[in-house]
């Protein structure tokens, strides 16, 4: 919870417990409790925010009113302080029950669908961000109608910046309403468990300016998962570029959760088979051919921003990529087949797309990160699930091969590793996933397998923790 939530809802219970308990409640110490209690509310929507789930906790602001109308019903202090009966002790046990329980939802709701927020970035510089809209004129949509409409993608940028840089921090979502409608869609369920995106803050400051402290830094591309986002892996990227990395994400459009380009259009995610093998290494193509043109863009902006912001300032001879589930894959792809790319990391990506791993491995720098889960084939109602895992399988015979590494971490869950869990911790529970801690994993390997072989600085991890731990398997071919 938010801080001003957990005061809000503190004092209302301490309010509360005082009406029921003591046997004198002056009216005057009344009107100052609601008073209190009215003021801390507004305090909290004006700098937080008010949200649904509060409703609860919003609605104990009156209960020292209503104790107020209760004492004046009495006709004197004798009459309000007459001798309990039986009935009446009944009567306040029963009160207490319900306030008990009442107070019980009033703390559970803001717990369980919380303002989440994101650790606070373990590097040296501060995160900047900018949003592009791009559109490439040499493909054409294949998603719309329209014969005349070409390939559009949103893109942010991330890089860091100056100590010294201020502003207010970006929302998660610019647009949240576009985001409830769409996680709303995509996972069944009802809006309102959404709306929390409206409220979540990351670290970035919008167009801040970009730190002198290294002369340039190497670029990483990112690529969501089917129906993710740009930002779906943000407890990540503000890790990495917190330590020196400019990270460009990908909304790869109509595949995505949703794209919002810059005059206000949404291109919202448009069902596709992923339960055919051969239909998603084709649909990969067309992500591997997103990310070259990216990458394309990307170089323009190092040779001649025009907002003079990434001139000079992006290591073009120091590029990776990483992405999740397949983007993941698209990762692995744009290695074997664009000698821009010098390192990828796919995380739990079934390793779909045109190319295969050579017997003799990638011969580039690759890390492979699997869920336990995701390459275990085990008894279950999804028979389509498993007859995709039994039949890609064998792709990953080469991942390791050529000195590359495989991370298998154990008690993960697909989605673990992207934001999504921190959204609530019923999430957690479920898919039996810390997720913190799997990010704060996912996190230092990235880095370690980056650093060394786009910083050239030596390993600190991956070297040094080959086979078999309590939290994951580290294989190395």
């Amino acid at each position: 919870m938010r801080f001003f939530e957990i005061v809000v809802i503190v004092f209302n219970l301490l309010l509360i417990g005082w009406i029921l308990v003591a046997k004198k409640k002056p009216v005057p110490w009344l009107l100052i409790g609601f008073g209190v209690s009215t003021i801390l509310i507004l305090i909290h929507g004006v700098i937080e925010g008010w949200r649904w789930q509060m409703i609860p906790a919003y609605v104990m602001t009156v209960v020292p009113l209503v104790a107020v109308a209760g004492r004046l019903l009495f006709k004197s202090e004798q009459s309000a302080e007459r001798v309990v009966t039986k009935a009446s002790r009944v009567k306040r046990i029963a009160l207490i029950t319900l306030a008990v329980i009442y107070s019980s939802v009033a703390v559970a709701l803001p717990l369980i669908l919380p303002v989440f927020t994101f650790e606070e970035p373990t590097g040296p510089y501060k995160i900047g961000t900018v949003t592009y809209d791009w559109k490439d004129q040499a493909r054409d949509e294949t998603f719309t109608p329209d014969p005349g409409d070409k390939r559009e993608l949103m893109v942010q940028i991330w890089y860091p910046a100056d100590a010294q840089a201020e502003g207010e921090t970006e929302l998660y979502f610019s647009n949240p309403d576009v985001f409830v409608e769409g996680y709303s869609k995509l996972l069944n369920m009802p809006k309102l468990l959404f709306t929390t995106f409206a409220y979540v803050k990351t670290h970035a400051i919008e167009n801040a300016a970009i730190s002198n402290r290294e002369p340039s830094y190497p670029v990483l591309i990112f690529s969501h998962g089917f129906s993710g986002h740009k930002n779906q892996n943000t407890f990540q990227i503000e890790h990495l570029v917190s330590h020196g990395y400019i990270v460009v994400g990908i909304d790869h459009t109509y595949s995505s959760t949703a794209s919002v380009f810059a005059d206000g259009r949404v291109a919202n995610f448009v069902p596709q088979d992923t339960e055919s093998i051969a239909y998603l290494d084709k649909a990969n193509e067309g992500w591997v051919a997103d990310a070259k043109f990216v990458l394309d863009q990307v170089e323009k902006l190092a040779n001649n921003d025009p907002d003079r912001r990434f001139t000079g300032r992006m290591d073009m001879s120091n590029v990776g990529m990483f992405g999740h589930s397949f983007g993941g894959a698209t990762s692995a792809q744009m290695l074997m087949s664009d000698s821009r790319i010098k390192a990828a990391i796919n995380m739990d990506g079934i390793l779909y797309g045109k190319q295969r791993i050579p017997a003799e491995g990638m011969k580039k720098p690759f890390m492979m990160m699997s869920a336990d889960d995701s390459i275990e084939v085990k008894n279950t109602a999804d028979t389509v699930s498993v007859q995709i895992i039994e039949e890609t399988l064998p792709r990953y015979k080469h991942v390791a091969v050529g000195g590359n590494y495989w991370m298998k971490i154990k008690d993960m869950k697909h989605m673990g590793f992207s934001d999504l869990y921190l959204f609530s911790p019923i999430y957690e529970k479920l898919e039996r996933v810390d997720a913190r801690k799997a990010h704060r994993l996912i996190n230092d390997y990235t880095q370690d397998f980056f650093d060394h072989y786009l910083k050239q600085q030596p390993f600190k991890l991956l070297e040094q923790n080959m086979g078999e731990h309590p939290a994951f398997e580290l294989e190395k071919g």
